[in-house]
């Protein structure tokens, strides 16, 4: 959830006040992240390369009227076999530990990208997370492509040694009629989505290990402001996956992590619902993993969506429907895997943490914990996950390596485990000696 320019910073700032006025109980609103300046390696460059992608924290809405799914922790599968019209298993996914380590970073037109990188490689990490924002790489014409700063990611990404997950989604304008564009939606022609990924697949065949494919499509804001289309997003993810596999059959293919959200309508669907509609539409094949966000608000890693369900301190006054208020949310949505015949399929936590939002004023702060527990917090969580969840959980994906552009005046900024200026939090020193 990012928005990268004013006027969808502004654009984005109504819907939460919808939401409150119009939903019961309504959790966190969309936050308002702010976009990087020109990188100061390149002055020259155009806005759309320095724009750098940013990105917002899980973002929990209102109730609908129905829970959720049981919620003891799913029993052990097998490792990852190939999938139904798959020739074999990506040996990126073969490599994958379960559960692996990464972290977001920001290196979009950020000059700091090998003291970031060299963070993450020496806090144990072996992935990182990266949006590859297309109306950066396609931005005006179709066909006509800036790889300047795409190249640069990438390169040091490899350079780094750390295997890269690269977020691809926010359409230039040019892809939809309605000229929605800066908010984020599908393309009119799906072929024009398929046709920049075959050529991001060429280009970095083998240097790119893994492609999520959008995010938290289970969102009008991020579906062209229209009502959450799981059909359409499973079309898009079926064609997406045919057509990178076609060019690099190692390259591990995401479906979109998904936001944990009680709200439903036409604003959302709720993440459990949202991914039952996914398997119904064909989602089964179609992906190499599922991807989750598994936010852990106030609760302690280990609590279960029942017991948050019980308690108003962990589930923001929501009873019932704020069982998803929790990082052990992750077995509910394994649960629909498992009830679809999808048990083999590895699950990808694309977005973890807590934040220490102190400001009065933050929807967050509700939710904010201690900089001492967030580190506690996150090492509990690889810990469960290790003892609880092996082997169908795969990369496990912390927010965030800081970008160097937030202040404390960025909601982000308090979910990070490093500041801006390269420093490191308890959570960084915390997770950097956790035995892996």
């Amino acid at each position: 959830m990012r928005l990268t320019s004013l006027h969808r910073r502004l654009a984005a700032s109504l819907l939460p006040i919808m939401l409150a006025s119009s939903l019961f109980a309504c959790g966190a609103p969309a936050s308002t992240p702010t976009p990087a300046p020109p990188s100061p390696t390149n002055p020259a460059s155009s806005a759309a390369k320095a724009a750098g992608p940013t990105a917002a924290p899980p973002t929990p809405t209102a109730a609908p009227k129905s829970a959720g799914s049981p919620t003891s922790a799913a029993a052990p599968t097998r490792a990852p076999t190939a999938q139904p019209g798959a020739t074999r298993v990506p040996e990126n996914l073969l490599g994958m530990s379960s559960p692996d380590y990464a972290a977001q970073v920001f290196l979009w037109g950020n000059a700091a990208s090998d003291r970031d990188l060299k963070l993450a490689k020496d806090a144990g990490l072996r992935w990182v997370k990266q949006s590859f924002e297309w109306r950066y790489i396609e931005p005006h014409v179709k066909g006509k492509f800036d790889w300047e700063e795409p190249d640069r990611v990438v390169a040091a990404a490899n350079a780094a040694g750390l295997k890269l997950i690269a977020r691809i989604d926010n359409q230039p304008e040019w892809v939809r009629a309605d000229k929605v564009f800066p908010v984020v939606g599908p393309p009119d022609k799906l072929t024009d989505f398929t046709d920049f990924l075959a050529a991001v697949a060429a280009r970095y065949k083998g240097r790119i290990q893994a492609y999520e494919i959008w995010n938290e499509p289970n969102l009008a804001r991020e579906w062209g402001n229209k009502p959450p289309d799981a059909k359409a997003y499973v079309a898009m993810l079926r064609e997406a996956n045919r057509t990178i596999k076609a060019i690099d059959p190692d390259a591990i293919v995401i479906s979109a992590g998904l936001a944990p959200t009680t709200a439903s309508g036409a604003i959302a669907t709720p993440d459990v619902e949202y991914l039952k509609q996914m398997y119904q539409a064909g989602l089964k094949g179609n992906a190499d993993m599922v991807g989750v966000h598994a936010a852990g608000y106030k609760a302690p890693p280990e609590v279960s969506p029942d017991d948050i369900a019980k308690n108003p301190a962990y589930n923001h006054g929501e009873g019932a429907n704020g069982r998803i208020y929790g990082f052990r949310h992750v077995e509910d949505l394994r649960n629909v895997m498992t009830a679809n015949g999808d048990a083999d399929r590895r699950v990808a936590i694309l977005e973890m943490g807590w934040t220490s939002d102190p400001r009065p004023n933050s929807p967050y702060k509700w939710h904010s914990v201690t900089e001492d527990e967030k580190a506690d917090y996150l090492v509990r969580a690889f810990q469960f996950a290790r003892q609880n969840w092996k082997p169908w959980v795969g990369v496990m994906s912390v927010i965030y390596i800081s970008s160097p552009f937030w202040t404390k005046d960025t909601e982000q900024y308090y979910w990070a485990i490093t500041n801006p200026d390269g420093t490191v939090r308890s959570a960084y020193t915390a997770l950097q000696k956790m035995p892996k």
